[in-house]
């Protein structure tokens, strides 16, 4: 596993004033697992860009070689015709196509001296490659109409599906359900048997210091150090990511816990399927300061849950209460008005507009807060974001930078920001910390914290069960979409959380 079969030499990349990487240097060996990490903005996805062609030769300094040789990739096609494959951390599937035309995508097997498209070997073909990554979905299936984890490994199997020498797998399992995170960890040990190379990318260290053979930390654009995994320490690593210690990973403060403020009694999400529902007569109380833990696995109704009480999944029944009033939430228009935030699951499909600039983000929720008579009041806009954005440590040279060229950590303090300026009172937080690093995280652990301190309602989802259980103050777990589990803070261990996740308990 000696032989180098890629070279990365000082690269430099500039955003006009922003300098995103600093004469980086990374090389990969045949069959070796080469993790990357660091924080968001560190320059890691910018890095795998440039690789993969994305950011085409001329746009940066330094120099790429694959197997010795100068290599300069024009296009996302030369880096494919070298064997360099990239798996993104956001999805980039065609919801309206089938499985199958998104595995073959621009590769579309013909019939035999014809142009015509042979649908009956793509559909042969495609299962082949869900096969590969244990997904059984039908191939002729509509992608929209699968889940975020499913769609994810379609994208996987479309990358293994063509054969790479190098595979680039940005946050892969950050969408991933447990059991398919293990069918990747599988598969990756396969790929470094067959001798083929991967860079692997993730916010996740268990999995990082699990799979990989050295790792690289960037941090601010620069390399900080590469270590043979049998030499990883791993308090070192987060301390080269974030160039600080941590002290203390969960920073949950205990706050007094108020009055009831929501209360959900017999709700009920159908399913697109007709007579099925996804969660089915569910009731629930949450109260000023507190921070309520819905726990489940993937499927169980989480989302629905939160979605359906803030106003966005049509068709859902139930009674809601306010400070013990009953209200209708129609829409998120409601939801807004009655001062509930949700951050969804998936910040790029809900969370943002990404022709916006951060400005725009910051206040799509707020015009009632910012419209004067006739006009917006731009300078109270520009003051109220401008403070959100330096107390949330948002990393941007300007509020009126597109909000598609931060990293996903500060995507994602862009949509908290959103919910902070309509003075939130109940906020949905669903996977809140998904795709960002370790500093981010404590930084939205922190952010928690202070509003319940201020005595804002939170509902945490989250499918990582050790910052479930160290955040929240109490627990409801849903199964099948039912609740098969109720836990105080003090009675709750990941044996009766998982037992009642899996409908054991």
């Amino acid at each position: 596993m000696n032989e180098v079969v890629l070279r990365m030499k000082s690269i430099t990349k500039r955003f006009y004033a922003v300098t995103a990487l600093r004469g980086v240097s990374l090389d990969l060996r045949r069959g070796e697992v080469h993790a990357l990490v660091g924080e968001n903005g560190a320059g890691k996805s910018t890095l795998m860009k440039i690789l993969s062609g994305s950011y085409p030769f001329h746009s940066y300094e330094g120099e790429i070689q694959i197997d010795g040789q100068p290599a300069r990739f024009l296009a996302t096609q030369d880096a494919e015709r070298a064997g360099i494959e990239m798996i993104y951390q956001e999805i980039s599937l065609n919801p309206e196509l089938s499985v199958a035309e998104n595995i073959f995508l621009g590769k579309l097997p013909r019939r035999r001296l014809s142009w015509f498209i042979d649908w009956k070997r793509t559909q042969a073909l495609a299962r082949e490659a869900l096969a590969q990554v244990g997904l059984d979905v039908p191939a002729g299936q509509a992608v929209r109409l699968l889940s975020t984890s499913q769609q994810q490994m379609i994208s996987i199997a479309k990358a293994l599906y063509r054969r790479p020498r190098i595979l680039v797998l940005d946050e892969p399992t950050s969408a991933l359900t447990d059991k398919e995170t293990d069918t990747l960890m599988r598969i990756i040990q396969g790929l470094r048997d067959q001798g083929i190379s991967c860079i692997y990318i993730s916010h996740k260290l268990e999995e990082v210091f699990n799979i990989a053979d050295r790792i690289t930390v960037l941090r601010d654009g620069s390399v900080i150090s590469t270590t043979p995994r049998a030499q990883v320490v791993a308090a070192r690593v987060v301390e080269d990511m974030v160039g600080r210690k941590i002290e203390m990973m969960y920073p949950k403060v205990r706050v007094p816990i108020g009055v009831e403020v929501l209360r959900v009694e017999g709700l009920t999400v159908p399913s697109r399927l007709p007579g099925r529902n996804i969660v089915q007569d569910l009731s629930f109380s949450l109260r000023a300061g507190e921070i309520l833990g819905l726990g489940g696995l993937v499927g169980s109704g989480r989302s629905e849950v939160a979605n359906a009480i803030f106003g966005s999944r049509r068709g859902s029944a139930g009674r809601i209460f306010l400070d013990g009033r009953p209200v209708e939430l129609r829409s998120p228009r409601d939801a807004i008005r009655y001062r509930l935030g949700l951050l969804t699951e998936d910040r790029r499909v809900s969370g943002f507009v990404g022709t916006m600039s951060i400005r725009e983000n910051v206040s799509l929720a707020s015009f009632r807060k910012i419209f004067g008579r006739l006009f917006i009041r731009r300078g109270v806009e520009r003051q109220q974001v401008e403070s959100l954005s330096g107390q949330l440590n948002i990393k941007t040279s300007s509020i009126e930078t597109n909000v598609l060229t931060l990293s996903g950590g500060n995507q994602q303090k862009v949509v908290l920001a959103k919910w902070l300026m309509t003075d939130v009172r109940v906020l949905f937080l669903d996977e809140p910390t998904r795709g960002i690093d370790v500093g981010a995280k404590v930084e939205v652990y922190n952010l928690m914290s202070e509003l319940a301190r201020k005595g804002v309602a939170i509902v945490m989802i989250s499918s990582e069960l050790p910052e479930l259980l160290a955040m929240c103050d109490r627990f409801i777990v849903l199964y099948g979409g039912a609740i098969r589990g109720r836990f105080d803070r003090e009675e709750v261990t990941e044996h009766n959380f998982m037992s009642a996740a899996t409908g054991v308990l």
